[in-house]
């Protein structure tokens, strides 16, 4: 039986990247190789400069090099590769220097807008940076003039890939070898306003002008039934409507839609970039001020301020006539045309629950 959750709730808990992950299992393998050295864990340093003992699953010969692997730890973060297991294969090979391939369950980037080159294997910049810095040191260490072979994978990774925006991407065939710190903390924002940057860059890199920018599936589905576009031009945005509007800044496309639902569009309207309630709150009184301006009488922007909820308060208006999707879809282009370049034609949809279209403003008036 799982134990009770305590009543006095605790600091979350962080944990490791697949990149920190990569990085210990390859400096295992390797000492194997080097040392005939194998332990149950090994010492890395992360970019940060802090120390970090790791557990191992296993370290042992494999074909003509070794292996080691680790059960990675994301901590309290629900993260999908939580308790997966990622492992290196590491050979020695004459070249010096670090060779890196894509082993089972870790993708190939296959188009171009991402940071590494078409072919290569999905493992980023900082742990590549981690995992070479590591192997060298330990061929200085033990004199060895030769290079390094290294095949990173992770148990089930094709599958769990299904589940990221890898496939979007345009990585195929796994899991992406991810981190800039090492360290996964709980429920990180920067995490994802990265890949919404990173979704947008492939998307124009791979020559998608328009893009739409939504909060969740229902808002994908109606883009995609109004505009019939490709899943790399659909930005999975979230909250973050200003991850979005910002990186226009640097990298503008010839056109955004921007869709959500009722209430989030509702808060973009009221200024607001983060979307979550955590962040942002529905403002009904603003909204029943909206609706005055399009002629509601006392009684209804009276019954809107007292509503439960701004799909209520929608539904209100539209029971007078009161097209207040609209006008909310106005007040957001408006505010959202302060931040993206002007030559970006901008346009906004709100849509209710069911996924209908309930308000717009923008490009095709």
């Amino acid at each position: 039986m799982r134990e009770e959750t305590p009543e006095k709730p605790a600091p979350l808990r962080s944990g490791y990247t697949t990149g920190s992950c990569a990085t210990a299992t390859s400096l295992a393998a390797a000492r194997l190789l080097l040392q005939g050295m194998t332990s149950d864990a090994v010492r890395i340093v992360l970019p940060r400069g802090q120390g970090v003992l790791m557990r191992l699953a296993f370290c042992r010969a494999w074909d003509d090099g070794a292996e080691a692997g680790t059960l990675k730890d994301a901590g309290d973060d629900p993260d999908v590769t939580h308790g997966a297991l990622v492992f290196a294969r590491v050979r020695l090979v004459q070249q010096a220097g670090v060779r890196f391939l894509a082993g089972p369950g870790v993708g190939t980037v296959t188009r171009p807008g991402l940071v590494l080159a078409v072919g290569e294997p999905a493992i980023n910049p900082v742990p590549r940076q981690m995992i070479g810095g590591h192997l060298e040191q330990l061929a200085q260490e033990v004199g060895y003039a030769g290079g390094f072979e290294v095949s990173i994978g992770v148990e089930g990774g094709a599958e769990l890939a299904l589940k990221t925006m890898n496939p979007r991407l345009g990585i195929l065939g796994g899991l992406s070898i991810l981190g800039t710190t090492g360290i996964v903390r709980p429920f990180s924002c920067a995490a994802y306003i990265a890949s919404i940057h990173q979704g947008i860059d492939v998307a124009r890199a791979n020559g998608f002008t328009h893009l739409a920018a939504c909060t969740g599936n229902a808002s994908e589905d109606a883009m995609r039934r109004r505009y019939g576009l490709d899943d790399t031009a659909l930005i999975e945005m979230g909250d973050f409507a200003g991850a979005v509007l910002k990186h226009l800044r640097k990298a503008p496309v010839a056109r955004l839609s921007l869709c959500g639902g009722f209430g989030k569009i509702s808060k973009l309207a009221a200024g607001h970039m983060d979307l979550h309630s955590r962040h942002s709150s529905i403002d009904l009184p603003q909204l029943a001020g909206w609706a005055a301006g399009l002629g509601a009488d006392e009684a209804l922007q009276q019954a809107m301020r007292d509503a439960n909820t701004s799909q209520q308060a929608l539904a209100l208006a539209a029971a007078q006539g009161i097209a207040l999707g609209d006008e909310v879809c106005r007040h957001a282009l408006r505010f959202a045309r302060g931040i993206v370049p002007p030559q970006v034609r901008l346009e906004i949809f709100a849509i209710d629950r069911q996924g209908n279209l309930v308000g717009q403003a923008g490009a095709d008036e």
